[in-house]
């Protein structure tokens, strides 16, 4: 192995209200490789057929900004113009690529969600309030052509909304912030000429600030020094989107609907043989906003439905064929009530959730599993000259994993700082209780059997 740089950057912010030491430890695992295992036989297909069943990537490229830095490697996207790309070089031999992007938001976009729209702002003559609506959306482009989308998952960090919600039961993904994986083996022939390409990201309707980066997972061929590839078909359909906007002064009702979807499909021979792998994404997006009390008020739903799904086969049988189907749901209600001398009451109530199905066949056989993760969090706090003068804050958890060789299943649940309620099985009686859905479907799984308690 070549010498490897690992690279680490923890900002810190000191301040006459913030202010703090880290103290940090890094640890880095080496993972040998198995003796036993036989990895000629993957690598040349015997197990796999020529997509890398089975095993991990051989290279993995990272798509961020270039060493040396004195901040974060991630690109920074600023507003809704902004394009931060990459260039990077990959193997003639490649037979897969798989793309992992990462998302994170910040600043006047770290609750883009509940952002109002620029004519309720314009309106209201506000200032310093975040605009552009609730609808955001992470594209992927490779020189220049759309290769996937990200919709991503509503992340509250740890002092968003109320910072007593997440004590000490933190928001999902706020310690464990989700990638998405977007499979771009149908168009490495664009890739494959042994010369630099470019791979780009934006977000529709940002505002600052978006971290962005990615790494690209790349399968090689041992059997041969190149392999070819060739783009069979591609659509890329713009967004559908429709706003029903009614406000009277501060107080109204907002709703965003917005749908698009990406397909493509092409070809890779390599020693193993042709390979055609088609890809698909759909998203449908729904926002309801309802502003009151003044203004003081924010009633939301939000809904993200996607629908993933990749079909790789050769010319007499199927490789490969997954489905995922996520649902990510967010309710909101927020009021901050007027108590007189200078204090008000500010109430705080969230519903965040994660419902996603998957499904893969391959030769191995077909494999399903389903994730359920809901949170409930409820809040006050009396606030006096921006300080908190007293508050309460209880939040509930339930979080089901089921598939064919696991499950796991947690319960738990705390109130002012404090555990009430722990509870956690890893236990299977359900073996035959898995998901089934239609591969079109948008609007979520249904299970052949349900058992109460499981989902």
């Amino acid at each position: 192995m070549s010498n490897q740089t690992l690279a680490v950057y923890l900002g810190n912010l000191v301040d006459s209200t913030y202010t703090g030491v880290y103290h940090v430890n890094v640890s880095i695992h080496f993972y040998p490789a198995d003796k036993s295992y036989d990895h000629s036989a993957v690598e040349y297909g015997e197990l796999d057929n020529g997509y890398g069943l089975g095993s991990v990537a051989d290279l993995i490229l990272p798509i961020s900004r270039n060493l040396p830095l004195n901040d974060g490697l991630w690109f920074e996207i600023e507003n809704s113009t902004d394009v931060e790309s990459k260039e990077f070089l990959i193997p003639q031999n490649v037979y897969r690529a798989v793309l992992e992007v990462y998302v994170s938001f910040h600043e006047n976009d770290e609750f883009w969600f509940g952002n109002y729209p620029n004519e309720y702002i314009s309106a209201n003559n506000l200032t310093g309030v975040p605009g552009n609506g609730p609808f955001r959306e992470v594209v992927v482009s490779l020189d220049g052509l759309v290769v996937g989308a990200v919709w991503p998952f509503t992340v509250i960090y740890t002092g968003g909304v109320n910072p007593l919600l997440w004590r000490p039961i933190t928001a999902i993904g706020s310690f464990d912030l989700p990638s998405y994986d977007i499979e771009i083996t149908p168009l490495l022939s664009k890739i494959l000429d042994g010369k630099s390409h470019k791979l780009a990201f934006s977000v529709t309707n940002a505002l600052n600030v978006w971290y962005i980066d990615a790494n690209l997972h790349l399968w090689l061929d041992r059997g041969s020094e190149r392999t070819q590839g060739k783009l069979l078909e591609y659509s890329d359909s713009p967004l559908s989107l429709s706003l029903l906007s009614n406000f009277t002064g501060f107080d109204g009702l907002f709703i965003t609907n917005v749908s698009r979807s990406i397909r493509y499909s092409g070809l890779v021979k390599s020693s193993h043989g042709v390979v055609t792998t088609k890809l698909l994404q759909e998203f449908k997006y729904s926002n309801a906003m309802v502003m009151g009390n003044n203004g003081n008020q924010q009633i939301l739903n939000q809904v993200i439905h996607f629908n993933g799904t990749v079909d790789a086969k050769t010319p007499s049988s199927s490789i490969l064929s997954t489905n995922s189907l996520k649902k990510f749901t967010l309710d909101l209600y927020s009021d901050n009530i007027d108590k007189g001398n200078g204090t008000y009451d500010s109430v705080a109530n969230v519903t965040l959730g994660i419902d996603e199905t998957r499904q893969k066949t391959s030769k191995f056989g077909t494999s399903s599993s389903r994730l359920k993760n809901l949170q409930n969090a409820q809040g006050n706090m009396l606030v006096k000259g921006n300080l908190v003068v007293s508050g309460l804050g209880s939040t509930q958890q339930e979080y089901h994993y089921i598939s064919d060789k696991s499950c796991y299943f947690r319960n738990v649940s705390s109130s002012n700082y404090t555990i009430l309620h722990d509870e956690e099985s890893n236990t299977c009686t359900y073996n035959k209780c898995l998901p089934s859905f239609s591969r079109r479907a948008l609007s979520g799984s249904t299970y052949n059997c349900e058992k109460k308690g499981l989902i």
